[in-house]
């Protein structure tokens, strides 16, 4: 089985301070903690949901980062659905030979040191997957 779980959803948001306020305030979700990823320009922040499956919001910190070209088209939203999965580096080539299109052809590290990759969302009907390892 290639997916395991979903790990997250990703939130695309234009303040992540007053989208903080609405989650843990208003929805009472736990805030685990905010992150600056330089690389990909965005801050971002985590809430348990109570189960397995966390959301992750995030802003741009820059007007050329994925999540603001993002925003710009299609608002602020859901972004991505991070799917947990075992061997990230097999499934990534497991998807490439079933002629999937892939914005990661190798695996990174994102926060909190979880081995992730995206799939392009022209090969998924328009959902941006992201594929999660935990270490």
């Amino acid at each position: 089985m290639l997916v395991i779980g979903v790990d997250h959803i990703g939130v695309a948001v234009n303040n992540l301070d007053e989208a903080i306020s609405l989650y843990r305030d208003v929805l009472g979700l736990k805030l685990e903690g905010t992150h600056v990823v330089e690389k990909q320009k965005v801050r971002v922040a985590f809430f348990s949901t109570g189960g397995e499956t966390r959301i992750e919001l995030l802003e741009p910190t820059e007007s050329d980062s994925p999540v603001a070209k993002f925003i710009e088209r299609r608002g602020e939203g859901v972004h991505h659905i991070a799917l947990k999965v075992r061997n990230i580096e097999a499934v990534l080539e497991e998807l490439k030979g079933k002629g999937l299109r892939l914005v990661d052809e190798k695996q990174r590290i994102g926060v909190y040191g979880a081995k992730i990759a995206f799939i392009h969302p022209k090969s998924t009907r328009s959902v941006l997957y992201e594929l999660c390892e935990k270490p």
